[in-house]
């Protein structure tokens, strides 16, 4: 097959389904987004109501994330075994489970034990949603439609501090509802998600040539035939989930946990602890929650902005600058931990905004370095990767607190962005303008508006 086959797929206009599929995948992100930012409301009352140190908080807190780990690299695994659609709606249906048994959850260990299911069945929802709309996406809104996913994780992070500021004022069980309320857009998620094709991608991958046909006529029109895809098996060399760390791809996958476990560790650390941040920088009570709200939207308007440049200035100078000028802001929010709250809100808000950048590049890069035999697998290992350093940090968010204050915590999140800034400058492809398969390939082709190279 030819390097143009596949381009009527790859240049193919955004249709309902398409829009439709980057809806119903964004549930996962939602749910993430909810689950991690509510128990940051809700330990208010948590570590009162049972007496909770800071380890047995920063253990709560970082739960999920933990689960996370566990879950996004078993779910890479089994989406590429067994495929994309089986698992779309199963991850959803634990979640809706666990969130309800919360409700009940009168001990910190099967709170922490219940939240690490969530966090298992979030994790394992990443490289299924993920790997379905990159292999359906047109190259053209590949980019903004994955990082569309991303928007949807702050759009969950802000209802989460909305209801949880509501709910907190009901009594003494408000951090119970706060819990369980996960399992109702969990719900209307598994719902809508019911009757999604599998990815005919993968079923031509693993040779069920027919059944990938009929997918490609009923969301493509009759006259779209197994011979518009792309024939990936030409454009690389073999390879394996056991290859990638000692192949081409294992460059690619270093980069991509440094890079995420950069961008998400302070992020989380805020969401996690947000309320107690904010409280440290004299921003007091439902102020606090209120503030953490705020926050919320600007990282929403962050991400949005970033959708606007992410094919217009490419990946690679997206992720420096949002890196560079959001570690400026964590920086001045350390050394001046004591400013006016306006001048603290601002800052708070300008990191939100342009780190952007870094967050809707977290589900672009992974979904785009990798083929489609091992996409689902390598997302899964990238994101699992990532987030031991995210639990690490939100852990140990309560002790930094306690024992460097405020604005050595700020500062230690400032270094954190640096680092993810200088691995970019040296590791950060560029794959704008690249078909998926192209991008995929250890040795992509480069189109007029890619400025840099694709490779690690």
């Amino acid at each position: 097959m030819t390097a143009n086959a596949g381009n009527r797929l790859d240049d193919a206009p955004l249709s309902r389904f398409h829009k439709k599929l980057a809806l119903y995948s964004s549930g996962g992100p939602f749910i993430d987004g909810y689950v991690l930012s509510v128990i940051g409301v809700a330990m208010v009352q948590i570590s009162d109501q049972q007496n909770l140190s800071d380890s047995a908080q920063g253990l709560i807190g970082a739960s999920a994330l933990i689960g996370i780990f566990l879950g996004a690299f078993v779910g890479g695994r089994l989406t590429d075994r067994f495929g994309r659609q089986l698992l779309y709606t199963i991850d959803l249906i634990a979640i809706i489970a666990c969130s309800v048994a919360q409700f009940w959850a009168d001990d910190p260990v099967w709170l922490f034990v219940l939240r690490l299911l969530i966090g298992v069945a979030v994790g394992a929802d990443y490289p299924i949603a993920t790997s379905l709309l990159a292999e359906f996406t047109p190259r053209r809104y590949r980019g903004p439609l994955l990082g569309g996913l991303v928007v949807m994780w702050f759009v969950g992070a802000a209802a989460a501090y909305i209801v949880g500021e509501i709910l907190l004022r009901t009594g003494d069980d408000g951090w119970r509802w706060m819990l369980a309320s996960a399992a109702l857009p969990a719900t209307i998620i598994v719902l809508l998600r019911h009757g999604t094709p599998e990815s005919p991608r993968w079923l031509a991958n693993k040779g069920r040539t027919e059944e990938a046909e009929a997918v490609l006529k009923k969301v493509y029109g009759s006259d779209v035939t197994i011979a518009d895809l792309p024939d990936e098996a030409e454009e690389r060399e073999n390879v394996d989930i056991k290859a990638i760390l000692r192949s081409g791809y294992g460059g690619r996958m270093l980069y991509i946990t440094v890079f995420w476990t950069c961008s998400i560790i302070p992020l989380f650390a805020i969401y996690a602890f947000g309320p107690k941040i904010l409280d440290a920088l004299q921003l007091k009570g439902g102020l606090a929650n209120i503030g953490e709200a705020m926050i919320t939207v600007m990282f929403l308007i962050g991400c949005v902005v970033a959708l606007l440049f992410v094919n217009r200035m490419g990946r690679r100078p997206l992720v420096i600058h949002s890196f560079v000028w959001s570690g400026l802001a964590l920086l001045l929010l350390g050394i001046f931990p004591d400013a006016p709250s306006g001048v603290i809100m601002t800052l708070f808000a300008l990191y939100a905004i342009i780190i952007g950048g870094t967050q809707i590049l977290q589900w672009v890069y992974p979904n785009e370095l990798f083929p489609t035999e091992v996409r689902g697998s390598a997302v899964g290992l990238a994101s699992s990767a990532s987030r031991i350093g995210a639990a690490v940090g939100t852990y140990l968010v309560p002790m930094a607190l306690t024992g460097w204050g405020v604005g050595g915590t700020m500062l230690a999140a400032a270094a954190i962005n640096a680092v993810g800034a200088v691995v970019s400058v040296f590791w950060a492809p560029e794959t704008r303008g690249l078909a998926l398969h192209e991008a995929a390939a250890l040795k992509p082709r480069t189109s007029e508006s890619v400025g840099h190279p694709a490779r690690v």
